[in-house]
């Protein structure tokens, strides 16, 4: 007999997705009037049903298995926690379940109640991926416009949950300095997947009321990061790097810093355009060009408006580099469009988003989404793989549902908790 995995019964049992008349094993009438609530830990699968056995409603919890034996092989007998066990859902009643008090425990059968459909449905998800990793790649074309825009807009909200777990841990780190935790955050995503590391610890060992005293002056922000990102250290040819130095050594003495490891930053397999010598060159410019940046950012509700704050260009040294003392071609260095892009999506808007949960403010969450849906979508290996599948997101807000989806729910497998896997199991 083939058995279907416990975590598609609890799923059958957790929506009622049964036909004809149940009874338990003893053929007593059961009649579910609540399935339970489902639970992740630890301790039965489902709490608080109310399901009538005979003529008998009991309230309590409910314990899904695929085979009755499992009860004595995970020793539930002889755990309290199973004490308050009112029936006992399995597919296969290979045994009785007597407990410790010597009555038998009701035992529902499932194996002649799971529709077919649900099971092909079912079946047809679980099966390996033909292509793109998307389980229910061949289903999609089937799902209703309306369905999926409602579908993407809540996994948005579920990403941008998710990424304020993130802003959680800053916040705790700043003692709740939001000024701070915009800082940090910034240069985290300016420093990119390879960077984002080191370019943290540097803000981290940077105060950032350091470096408002020297908003002025540009060029000693820029050495006050370049030193505290240790890339300072040695002898330079070029005239720029020494002055950078020695206003560095000047600032370093006075405040006494202490810089993080050079060795930290990568430049091997990055665009130039993306050293961290060139971006950090352009997050002074930023921090040179904004006063208290996260109460501008809060005040700028337009994606157009966050574009052009963060419309930044690299010091006029680098226009003819890309590193110390080695000349390159001319070409000003500006935070391209895309980058910008992302960085008001992986940034900026999960901390507005956060501001707006810990302040009660639906304003500003709803400023976090309609900001998303100003921006294009991203473009990436995943993003395309929806292209291919003919889901093709229309702002940044579906791109990163779809990011989402496919992160969380399609490289897991977890068809069970996806929304649209449920559409696709339930005919």
């Amino acid at each position: 007999m083939i058995r279907p995995p416990e975590p598609f019964l609890q799923y059958i049992w957790q929506h009622q997705l049964l036909e004809g008349e149940l009874r338990t094993v003893d053929g007593l009438p059961v009649v579910v009037e609540r399935a339970g609530l489902l639970n992740r830990d630890a301790g039965p699968d489902f709490f608080d049903a109310r399901v009538r056995i005979g003529e008998t409603l009991w309230v309590g919890n409910v314990e899904v298995h695929v085979k009755a034996s499992d009860w004595n092989l995970h020793h539930h007998s002889t755990d309290p926690a199973y004490e308050n066990v009112v029936l006992h859902v399995v597919y296969d009643c290979d045994t009785a379940i007597t407990l410790q008090d010597c009555h038998q425990l009701p035992t529902l059968s499932l194996a002649n109640h799971i529709p077919q459909a649900v099971w092909d449905n079912y079946d047809s998800l679980m099966a390996p991926p033909k292509s793109l990793d998307i389980p229910c790649s061949d289903h999609l074309p089937q799902l209703s416009s309306f369905f999926m825009q409602s579908a993407l807009e809540r996994l948005t909200l579920e990403r941008l949950e998710s990424k304020c777990d993130n802003v959680r841990r800053i916040l705790s780190d700043t003692h709740g300095n939001w000024e701070q935790s915009c800082y940090w955050m910034l240069a985290h995503y300016f420093g990119g997947m390879i960077n984002g590391f080191p370019f943290e610890l540097m803000a981290r060992s940077t105060d950032l009321t350091l470096l408002a005293r020297w908003r002025d002056k540009p060029q000693r922000v820029e050495a006050l990061l370049m030193g505290q990102a240790g890339l300072l250290e040695g002898y330079f040819d070029d005239e720029y790097p020494r002055q950078l130095q020695a206003d560095y050594d000047a600032i370093c003495h006075a405040a006494q810093l202490k810089p993080i490891a050079g060795y930290l930053w990568k430049f091997f397999r990055i665009r130039p355009n993306g050293f961290p010598t060139i971006r950090i060159s352009q997050f002074a410019q930023l921090i040179c060009r904004s006063r208290n940046l996260f109460s501008r950012l809060l005040e700028t509700p337009s994606a157009a408006e966050l574009q052009q704050l963060f419309n930044v260009t690299a010091s006029d040294y680098w226009t003819h580099h890309y590193q110390f003392d080695r000349p390159s071609p001319g070409k000003p260095k500006h935070l391209s469009p895309t980058f910008v892009n992302l960085l008001i999506i992986n940034a900026w808007v999960p901390l507005l988003f956060e501001y707006g949960n810990q302040h009660g403010m639906q304003l500003y969450k709803d400023q976090a989404v309609a900001i998303l849906e100003q921006l294009s979508p991203e473009s990436n290996h995943i993003i395309r793989k929806w292209a291919a599948a003919g889901i093709r997101p229309d702002n940044a807000a579906q791109s990163q549902a779809l990011l989402q989806l496919y992160n969380n729910y399609c490289q897991q497998h977890d068809c069970l908790r996806c929304q649209i896997g449920y559409k696709v199991i339930v005919p």
